[in-house]
């Protein structure tokens, strides 16, 4: 869940992180030096904090868009303090600048404000009854049945295919960037329409769009829409080879049925038992010629098919794919059964999880989250904050996040937080 958008203001650390552990030992210094990298954050939505990114600790932010209000506000930070090169990934130097790797992505949102012209089944002519049949269509319960004004309280719905056109060429303009933040979302409810009272009363310091404190209506984006605008959002990364960012609540089975829907027909080979114990068997007699190892490449397993990268490339040798090469799901709150799902040696993508203070541990679920930490590979796990606000705040929420995934995970908070960084390099580079 996206915190910035729910209307939440209570922080759920305390001003000043606490300086001895539970036994009231002081706590071990936090190793900032290491290079600490938020998986998934939105500062855009407050702009008056990105001055302050410079001065922050974390070596830095992937920063998400979200809607229509702030795809252009996180391109032109990335102008001014994007990441340029990789090189940033691996520099023991805190850089004064360059902090910031753009993502470009529609949340769900704000789904329901597309009308998908890239099928047959969705159309929209601009005119008031279109609108109607549009957000009748989309919204759960029908609009015009419920409340005939709540539709002229919403936007005209664009093609998602000119949005589609907008994000690749940001994309293209900035090679390093992600796309995200994407996802499905059975819990959320359209906020109601904006009133004159809301407008004077709203906080100019927010990026317009979000709900700001507005009561909820009683609709929802239908799942099949969200599901058709998050499986063209995957498909143009996968064309682009780059990673993406997920969002997930209350819908980890749809979610991975509609990614895994994607990736259909390019799964990795998984041996089977008999056909491990045979190729044991016969592993003396494997000889160190290249015919022989093509040969065996065809029985080892798992193996991908044509999924190996070219040199200096993020797509593969293959060309494009229907799906994205890496796949974080932030703020993860699934259960273990899902993340064995994902993790799965036939998913030809690879999956990450990232765990945020303000989602895994504020709202409740520590436990599961916990429990979804101890589960995954310690190469699979990422640290955010998102976070609507940078600066010191943001420093404090990534720090406690890498702190307790650390004692989780046993590690050392040294060993741990490298464990992280390398972790994040791992998913937004490749």
């Amino acid at each position: 869940m996206c915190q910035q958008h729910s209307g939440e203001s209570e922080s759920p650390l305390p001003g000043t992180l606490p300086t001895q552990n539970e036994s009231g030992i002081p706590r071990e210094p936090f190793p900032w030096d290491i290079g600490v990298f938020d998986a998934h954050c939105h500062p855009t939505d407050t702009m008056a904090s990105i001055a302050g990114i410079p001065d922050m600790k974390a070596r830095a932010l992937t920063v998400m868009s979200t809607r229509a209000q702030d795809q252009d506000l996180v391109s032109d930070v990335a102008s001014q303090q994007g990441i340029k090169d990789s090189d940033i990934a691996i520099s023991s130097d805190l850089p004064t600048n360059g902090r910031i790797l753009p993502c470009f992505g529609w949340h769900p949102w704000f789904s329901y404000q597309f009308y998908d012209d890239t099928s047959t089944d969705q159309a929209y002519d601009g005119t008031p009854p279109s609108k109607t049949s549009h957000y009748d269509n989309v919204l759960t319960p029908a609009p015009s049945s419920k409340d005939v004004s709540f539709n002229e309280g919403l936007p005209d719905p664009r093609p998602l295919s000119e949005f589609l056109n907008e994000t690749k060429s940001r994309l293209e303009k900035y090679p390093l960037a992600l796309v995200g933040e994407v996802g499905l979302d059975k819990a959320f409810r359209l906020p109601q329409s904006s009133t004159s009272t809301y407008q004077t009363q709203r906080d100019e310091g927010l990026t317009p769009g979000g709900r700001e404190g507005r009561l909820l209506s009683p609709f929802r984006v239908q799942m099949n829409h969200q599901a058709a605008v998050l499986q063209a959002q995957l498909r143009l990364a996968g064309e682009m080879g780059r990673a993406v960012s997920v969002h997930g609540v209350q819908a980890h089975g749809v979610l991975y049925q509609t990614i895994a829907a994607l990736w259909k027909g390019h799964e990795k080979d998984v041996m089977s038992r008999r056909e491990k114990k045979q190729v044991a068997k016969g592993a003396e007699d494997f000889s160190d010629s290249s015919e022989d190892e093509d040969d065996d490449d065809d029985h080892a397993g798992p193996r991908d098919k044509g999924q190996g990268k070219s040199a200096g490339s993020d797509l593969t040798i293959g060309g494009p794919q229907p799906f994205p090469p890496r796949i974080c799901l932030h703020s993860f709150s699934g259960p273990v059964e899902v993340v064995k799902q994902y993790l799965h040696p036939s998913v030809p993508a690879s999956i990450f999880f990232s765990f945020s203070i303000v989602v895994n541990w504020a709202t409740g679920g520590g436990d599961k989250a916990e429990e979804a930490i101890r589960a995954i590979p310690d190469d699979r796990i990422l640290v955010e904050s998102d976070l609507h606000t940078a600066g010191e705040q943001m420093d404090q929420y990534l720090e406690e996040a890498c702190r307790r995934i650390c004692k989780i995970k046993g590690w050392d908070l040294r060993e741990g937080v490298e464990r992280l960084g390398r972790n994040w390099r791992e998913f937004v580079f490749g």
